[in-house]
């Protein structure tokens, strides 16, 4: 179903640039609120299959620290160090998604914490990258299609281009 949307979210996304940012912000913090609880993300972990994740130095040790490993032992196992010194995970999917859940998860990284980000401001800016995860994530998916209903966006005219 998210596939074939993908013509009618590239015009949602054309659609929402005319509008008022702090207004749509609010629209989607007011979205999300009522659809994240209750979507149970542990039955899902398509986010962990699939996103690539920063870890900070501190989350290294923290995790490091939780595994009972030092963290030059966690670096070499789980991390990639770009040349700039910024770390990511180095699986995708993640070394610790068992199943459809996390490990690790009451020190999971804030990457993995954060997602998908609809509580943050500017959705309109950051629109395309969030479009990016629409099939992938329940939540995204659901948050997008109200506000589509809220913001009074035609689907119908979207089909006819």
């Amino acid at each position: 179903m998210a596939v074939a949307k993908e013509k009618e979210n590239d015009h949602f996304r054309h659609f929402l640039l005319d509008k008022n940012g702090h207004k749509i912000d609010e629209l989607v913090h007011a979205i999300n609120a009522r659809v994240e609880p209750v979507i149970d993300c542990t039955q899902c972990g398509a986010c962990c299959k699939t996103l690539m994740i920063n870890v900070s130095p501190a989350e290294a040790e923290t995790v490091a620290g939780h595994l009972n490993i030092s963290t030059t032992i966690f670096k070499e196992k789980y991390i990639e160090e770009s040349l700039q010194g910024n770390f990511i995970m180095s699986s995708i999917p993640c070394h610790f998604l068992e199943g459809s859940k996390c490990s690790i998860y009451e020190h999971r990284f804030s990457g993995c914490r954060e997602f998908p980000h609809l509580d943050r401001n500017n959705f309109k800016d950051r629109l395309f990258g969030t479009l990016m995860y629409y099939a992938m994530c329940p939540i995204i998916f659901n948050v997008v299609e109200e506000l589509k209903i809220a913001t009074g966006f035609k689907t119908e005219s979207a089909d006819q281009t």
